[in-house]
């Protein structure tokens, strides 16, 4: 469903991108995770061609993406950027309204079918006695899956979450994992996002891709993944690994000896 083939990019010397090769199958959950700066977020920019890659390309449905118009990208592909603006003087249902643009001709009304879709994405996010007040009068997780809502508004095939827990606290965190857990199992909408904790990738995703420098280490099921060597080399510490209810998780122990020379 979505493909890169040796796919490079170099922002500076001391950072690059080199030989990406991922393939994300449709339905899955897939979460990118890795130290700061190893080039999660980039890698979600340069899948969505907001940047520009040195060499490689990204294939969308089989076609290479920059044979493909912008509008036509965007109604397969849905992307939410870390930051929003969440001033924006707009209310929940005005901002889910900009996620039928791409499927609207220039200075068109919207369409009963696009009335219809934004009230089923407003209704899947449980925004329904939300949809009139404004965005800055929301809490940190309502404003999330506003924005979460007018993604899924494009009814994209694809969604692209980049640390779509940071800055909130636990319970709408889970709050928000359980919402993308539940677009890709109850709508089969294939998922990539970029998760900082490390237990909740493990939880909701199907596989996990792991980057350090620039370059995959590691792909494949958290089962796999999960292990102390992963967390050696890549995170340079040590850990304990444990299983439950079937799923893989660890907690961190100490540093690895070498930090305290």
């Amino acid at each position: 469903m979505l493909q890169t083939k040796e796919m490079s990019f170099e922002h500076s010397p001391s950072f690059q991108l080199d030989t990406i090769d991922i393939h994300i199958k449709e339905g899955e959950i897939v979460s990118l995770i890795g130290p700061n700066g190893s080039g999660k977020s980039t890698l979600l920019r340069l899948i969505t061609h907001l940047i520009q890659p040195k060499s490689g390309e990204v294939i969308l449905d089989g076609t290479q993406m920059e044979r493909m118009k912008r509008q036509e990208i965007a109604k397969k592909l849905a992307m939410l950027p870390q930051m929003q603006d969440h001033q924006l003087d707009l209310t929940v249902r005005e901002l889910v309204e900009f996620g039928r643009y791409p499927h609207r001709k220039a200075y068109s009304s919207l369409t009963k079918e696009d009335e219809e879709i934004i009230e089923w994405a407003i209704t899947v996010t449980r925004l329904n006695s939300y949809e009139y007040r404004m965005l800055q009068s929301l809490s940190g997780g309502e404003r999330q899956r506003a924005w979460i809502a007018m993604a899924i508004a494009q009814r994209p095939k694809i969604l692209l979450l980049d640390e779509p827990t940071t800055y909130l606290d636990i319970s709408h965190q889970l709050e928000v994992m359980e919402l993308v857990k539940e677009l890709n199992e109850r709508f089969n909408v294939t998922v990539v996002m970029v998760l900082h904790d490390i237990n909740q990738a493990a939880r909701y995703s199907d596989r996990l891709v792991v980057l350090k420098n620039g370059k995959i280490q590691y792909d494949g099921i958290p089962q796999c993944v999960l292990c102390r060597e992963m967390f050696h080399t890549i995170f340079e510490i040590d850990a304990n690994i444990y299983k439950e209810n079937g799923k893989t998780f660890f907690t961190p122990i100490k540093l690895r000896k070498e930090e305290y020379v």
